[in-house]
């Protein structure tokens, strides 16, 4: 069984969360909130009733807008995001290796819709 979600527009990469937590730790704590919102809105609506069951595997596509940022830069931070907002929206168990088995990335370039696409496969 898998289930997906689309995240809109991009996350902060692991360069810009470093600055924002070097500059103020508050706004950095304030930003990441936000963005846990959206991830959480997101997934509510695609997830809508779904909840795992079990350990599962997920597969992350990130469309960037071009081609400028590093791929280990956006995914590094943009997985724990999400993971974290996974299971504060109680749509995991938590995020250690019994509930996450997994995951893997898929690069894409699409400068007027940029977003992130997330699959999440339950296994058996």
């Amino acid at each position: 069984m898998s289930a997906r979600f689309t995240i809109p527009g991009r996350l902060p990469g692991l360069n810009e969360a470093f600055e924002a937590a070097r500059r103020n730790k508050y706004v950095e704590a304030k930003t990441r909130r936000e963005y846990e919102g959206l991830i959480i809105y997101s997934a509510k609506r695609g997830l809508k009733k779904w909840r795992a069951k079990g350990p599962v595997v997920l597969h992350y596509t990130f469309v960037e807008p071009n081609r400028r940022r590093d791929k280990d830069n956006i995914a590094g931070y943009a997985c724990k995001l999400i993971q974290d907002s996974l299971v504060k929206g109680g749509f995991l168990g938590g995020d250690g290796w019994q509930y996450i088995e997994n995951f893997d990335y898929a690069w894409a370039v699409d400068a007027k819709k940029p977003r992130i696409e997330v699959e999440v496969e339950e296994k058996p």
